[in-house]
């Protein structure tokens, strides 16, 4: 099994490497007759691709997407749309030294042990260079859903540093290069990543994705979950090391009465929730709420220090990364956060359509 594919009626296959000469999706499941267009794509690549500041990798990609199939005349034919992005600033010498090492924290000795052969350059396969196919994508399942549904993701927490809730605005993410929903955390993470980002180090994020406007319904009652296929897509994503959906993890410090999220008859004749503690989703099924999913980030692995490690032949040695990499990869996971979001979406409003209709 090879497992690059990802959905059921709306799903995609990425291929490509890190270094190869290009990267890029099969798109499959697509309905017939929705406007697209490579701008529509390249508007959310454009928020994804490296070296939009000094807080990310300096690796210079267009990221420029060529649709090769499954549109005419503006509409998708409901054939497979193929999505090419070809890789133009690769530096395959920075990862010669690290040809017969296992760096620490990637998953180089991880590839050799399940397939006996590993690209070294920039991770090959396992590169965050991947990642925008999904971007790709998951601009094609925004347009699914349409502008009913709304999907936005900020960076909540840098290492150590948090936002204040009672100062998030949603639109002030696009208005920082951390893409952070507190305008003045933004201010003061910057002055702390510098001063990673310049020691060689790394650290590490919490992002926060939601969306709005999913109707109750979505989702299915044991597998096929909403919340399970969205923790699977966003545990999916490079350098991801927990998930949590609406409360999550606090949820265990909340007692019975805390944590259910209580209702009363709404204007419109449908329950109204008085909070939100499960994340708008209640037995695999979505509420109608807003849905919360939130995940944390490792630091970047390539760092400059120094770290032990052993060589492919067994042998004591010590590792240091050389290359452009981010210093906090959870920058750049927001817009990958939103497409992983959209792209779960799309299939589960698909696959509701098929079994109860519209």
């Amino acid at each position: 099994m090879s497992y690059n594919t990802f959905g059921r009626l709306f799903r995609f296959t990425s291929w490509g490497e890190s270094h190869g000469p290009a990267i890029g999706c099969t798109v499959d499941g697509v309905p017939p007759r929705i406007p697209l267009c490579e701008a529509d794509i390249q508007k959310y690549l454009d928020e994804r691709k490296p070296s939009q500041s000094k807080y990310t990798t300096q690796r210079r990609e267009p990221d420029a997407v060529k649709i090769l199939s499954g549109v005419f005349e503006g509409q998708t034919t409901g054939t497979p749309v193929q999505l090419t992005i070809e890789n133009v600033d690769q530096r395959s010498k920075d990862y010669g030294d690290i040809a017969k090492s296992y760096r620490p924290g990637h998953a180089d000795f991880t590839y050799d042990a399940k397939y006996g052969i590993r690209d070294f350059r920039g991770g090959g396969r396992s590169s965050a260079r991947e990642t925008a196919a999904r971007v790709g994508a998951g601009a094609i399942a925004r347009k699914i859903l349409g502008d009913g549904i709304t999907v936005r993701a900020g960076m909540v927490q840098m290492g150590t540093h948090t936002i204040d809730r009672g100062r998030l605005d949603w639109g002030e993410v696009r208005n920082n290069p951390l893409f952070c929903p507190d305008p003045l955390a933004a201010d003061e993470w910057a002055s702390a990543l510098d001063k990673i980002r310049k020691s060689g180090s790394s650290v590490g994020a919490i992002i926060e994705v939601v969306a709005d406007g999913v109707p109750a319904g979505w989702g299915a009652p044991v597998y096929g979950k909403l919340d399970a296929d969205l923790a699977s897509a966003m545990m999916s994503i490079n350098a991801a090391k927990g998930v949590e959906i609406g409360a999550g993890m606090g949820a265990a410090a909340l007692t019975g009465e805390e944590n259910a999220d209580q209702m009363r008859p709404g204007t419109d004749g449908k329950p109204e929730f008085l909070s939100n503690n499960a994340g708008g989703i209640l037995g695999g099924i979505s509420t109608g709420q807003q849905i919360v999913a939130r995940f944390s980030v490792k630091p970047t692995s390539s760092i400059l220090t120094p770290r032990k490690s052993v060589t492919s032949a067994g042998k004591a040695t010590d590792v240091v990364t050389k290359g452009r990499h981010d210093p906090c990869v959870g920058i750049r996971a927001v817009p990958i956060a939103e497409a992983m979001m959209a792209i779960v979406l799309a299939d589960h409003m698909m696959l509701h359509r098929a079994q109860c209709g519209s």
